[in-house]
């Protein structure tokens, strides 16, 4: 009889890759998040795979109050530490989600999605569709994802990284509805782990919900 490996659930994945080791992050917040989002006025924020919460901790500390969330129960622990070690804990409420199966409810002023992405299944295009109902009139959602890694290995190869034209795609733009404000794909020189220096692309797209 042949064993059937059957991939691991999203928390069990991120649970061990978060276990592994201590902070697995910087703990400084994604610079396109910050160039994005500076201009913003500050409000209510949602911040979907929020892992060890540098962009959250961020979003606080520039006044928003900010929902969190991540799979990772390891993850939440080590990002509401940050908000504590950070002053803003009072901005930020954590929650544990699990994106291919619940989504928070409300509405938000802002959305973010961080590189969202997941060697184990993770259906990409229907939270998107959640993200985008869950942005408030007037409000952005704002996606910034990997693009491509030439000349090098990188982490996660098996990973499918959308365009920005999928992911408008995915929303049903364009439409009347929203306004798209970014749609770029940002390129820079990038060191890898063994010193090796590739060009690296990310794909941005913010857009603004009308009515």
């Amino acid at each position: 009889m042949t064993d059937i490996q059957q991939q691991p659930t999203p928390q069990a994945f991120w649970e061990e890759y978060y276990g592994r080791s201590g902070r697995v992050w910087s703990g400084r917040p994604n610079p396109l998040l910050v160039r994005e989002a500076a201009d913003l006025p500050a409000g209510s924020a949602l911040d979907l795979g929020c892992g060890e919460g540098a962009d959250a901790v961020w979003l606080a500390a520039e006044g928003w109050n900010v929902t969190a969330v991540d799979v990772s129960p390891t993850a939440l622990e080590r990002a509401a530490e940050h908000a504590v070690a950070a002053g803003c804990e009072d901005r930020i409420e954590w929650r544990r989600h699990d994106l291919s199966t619940s989504f928070p409810a409300g509405t938000y002023d802002l959305v973010s999605l961080q590189f969202l992405h997941s060697p184990v299944e993770l259906p990409v295009e229907r939270i998107l569709r959640s993200a985008a109902a869950a942005v408030a009139p007037g409000g952005v959602l704002l996606f910034v994802g990997h693009g491509e890694f030439p000349g090098r290995r990188h982490a996660h190869e098996d990973v499918r990284y959308p365009t920005p034209e999928e992911l408008m795609e995915a929303m049903g733009l364009p439409s009347p509805d929203w306004r798209v404000e970014v749609r770029e794909s940002p390129r820079r020189e990038e060191t890898g782990p063994e010193g090796q220096v590739g060009i690296r692309t990310d794909h941005v797209l913010r857009v603004r919900r009308l009515r």
